[in-house]
């Protein structure tokens, strides 16, 4: 199965809205929206001349290697990734079997006050990607044919009229 659903400028308005939300609440500097293979599905926030590609595609590393470390200790449960840093941190949510959350804050920011508001963020994401793979189970986005310097007109579909 496809990690994506096929998506519609109205999903990605709602996956917006969360995101943004989110940013709004948790006081977090940027909020991204990243598929398991790395990839950027859409953002919000301030990223400045931050990498986001790159930031991407090392954090879903990141957790896999999480995920994989987590089973050879027979612990099935790792749900989230934080890495703490001198300016800025990083949190990592899993959003089902659909990718990621990733939230880079202020390290002045607790990560608990981020990882609250980033459970209802994850939820309306899940039940928006939720819906979408619903709407079209047997479609879905083919990242073989994706641009990894810019992923955005892949995601940005727009409905058929």
């Amino acid at each position: 199965m496809f990690s994506l659903p096929q998506l519609t400028s109205e999903d990605m308005a709602a996956l917006d809205a969360a995101l943004g939300d989110f940013v709004t609440a948790s006081g977090s500097r940027l909020a991204l929206i990243i598929d398991g293979a790395g990839f950027i599905v859409t953002r919000q926030g301030e990223p400045g001349d931050m990498d986001t590609a790159t930031l991407g595609a090392l954090a879903a590393n990141s957790f896999a290697a999480t995920q994989a470390i987590a089973r050879i200790i027979e612990d099935q449960s790792v749900t989230s990734l934080y890495q703490e840093g001198v300016e800025n941190s990083l949190l990592l949510l899993t959003i089902g079997d659909f990718g990621f959350l990733a939230a880079v804050f202020p390290s002045e920011t607790g990560v608990g006050s981020v990882k609250f508001y980033g459970q209802e963020a994850v939820t309306r994401t899940r039940d928006q990607l939720t819906a979408a793979r619903t709407r079209a189970p047997a479609e879905g986005i083919d990242l073989a044919s994706l641009n990894i310097a810019d992923a955005t007109p892949l995601f940005r579909r727009r409905t058929a009229k």
